[in-house]
């Protein structure tokens, strides 16, 4: 990319800024202001204690795994040539509905304050049996916020009903946010190459944590992270309730394309595996973020660490890694903050989303540094109770200054600046 096309995206997307803070939802009053039961501060996690690097090593350590190119290749072969990101977009077959037309149900999952600025709802049609997990956007891809040219959200949903064959499935929506007022979306399988490419099965893990890096998409999963490469998305060639080689072609739930892993990393210890990612991008080189998710009852702190990216152009998107595969975190930490369902790194503040303690409860967001706490506070009693109750994961689009989440059927956006603003 030129120095002057950058240069001409920095200035449309502060163009952009001005046009959202300026054009702002009133989104305040339509969430449902908690009730008193929930109106009691929380308990105080304090500072952050900064980990051993011995701590870091030793269990925080990741091993990459790389799928055969030959794998790939032939997995490629039988499916059709890969398409880039673009065309998925360009095939999108749904849309988001703005938050006006959303159920009073819905908005009431928003966060109390700070409000959202603008917020979206999916068809429950459209998602039924399907939990909303992870999200990530272009920001995180490239620091001018596109890709290609294209403004584009990557949200995270994971199968949770029905038969065992299909719990635990996972999908992405496409989704493309060229324009605020109306944003599209098509799915795409998450899978994994077997059978040395000439099958694949479905990625059976909750997608609670995904980051988009340059051409990777990493994604959590219950022993570390998968790869893909948003490089080489295929077409499924047949709509059935399956994953896989079919008869007559290539299935994927339902989902119109289809990202096979590319690579994997596996926690090389016994230690918690990471519930919660982002991109902090205030380090260089930039750096994932990563939170354990720990119960209020387990009696133990939650660790919160990162992962260097690697600087090499010939592994874009990946972390770096020794001689033998192997990413250790540069930086490590345990905060009495339970129950994390996301998590982000910005400058040297740590930003821990809680999640409610009953079912119809809001959730806490908390900012932690090495020196003390705070929460964002509404109403007036101050309660802490603020945030959203299912507590998703958080996405800082760095060039426009919002973070991206979603709850329950809601999609939704911030600005950081107003988290900040919102702090007790």
């Amino acid at each position: 990319m030129t120095q002057r096309g950058r240069h001409r995206r920095q200035q449309r997307g502060r163009a952009l800024r001005a046009v959202l803070a300026g054009t702002a939802l009133a989104l305040t009053a339509a969430a449902t202001m908690i009730s008193a039961s929930q109106a009691t501060v929380g308990n105080r996690p304090g500072a952050l204690k900064a980990l051993a690097s011995s701590d870091r090593t030793t269990g925080l350590r990741l091993q990459e795994r790389q799928v055969p190119q030959s794998t790939l290749d032939r997995l490629a072969s039988a499916m059709g040539r890969p398409v880039g990101v673009s065309t998925v977009l360009a095939d999108a077959d749904h849309s988001l509905r703005r938050a006006a037309d959303c159920t009073s149900t819905d908005r009431a999952t928003l966060p109390v304050e700070p409000a959202a600025t603008r917020a979206y709802c999916w068809d429950a049609a459209d998602t039924r049996g399907w939990r909303a997990g992870a999200v990530t956007t272009s920001g995180d891809a490239d620091d001018d916020g596109h890709w290609g040219e294209n403004r584009v959200i990557l949200s995270g949903w994971t199968h949770h009903t029905g038969s065992s064959a299909r719990s635990g499935l996972a999908r992405i929506a496409v989704v493309d946010a060229d324009d605020p007022g109306r944003l599209t979306y098509t799915w795409a399988a998450l899978v994994v190459p077997v059978d040395g490419g000439r099958d694949y099965r479905g990625l059976s893990s909750p997608v609670t944590g995904m980051v988009w890096y340059q051409g990777k998409l990493l994604v959590t999963a219950a022993d570390g992270l998968y790869v893909y490469d948003m490089h080489r998305i295929q077409r499924a060639t047949v709509d059935r309730r399956t994953v896989g080689k079919v008869h007559g072609g290539w299935a994927a739930y339902g989902s119109r394309y289809v990202l096979p892993a590319v690579g994997s990393y596996r926690l090389t210890g016994k230690a918690a595996h990471p519930a919660a990612i982002s991109l902090d991008r205030s380090t260089a080189p930039d750096s994932l973020v990563a939170s354990e998710k720990v119960s209020a009852d387990s009696g133990r702190h939650t660790r919160l660490w990162r992962y260097a990216f690697s600087s090499d152009p010939a592994r874009a998107g990946l972390l770096a890694t020794d001689s033998a595969g192997r990413a250790v975190a540069t930086e490590a930490y345990e905060t009495k903050t339970a129950g994390i369902g996301g998590v982000l790194s910005y400058g040297s503040q740590w930003y821990l989303a809680r999640a409610a303690d009953t079912p119809d409860g809001h959730g806490t967001l908390w900012r932690q540094n090495e020196r003390a706490a705070k929460a964002t506070r509404c109403g007036s009693d101050e309660s802490n109770r603020c945030w959203t109750g299912q507590a998703g994961s958080l996405s800082y689009w760095e060039e426009t200054g919002e973070v991206w989440s979603q709850t329950g059927q809601m999609l939704y956006t911030l600005p950081l600046a107003s988290i900040d603003r919102s702090l007790g």
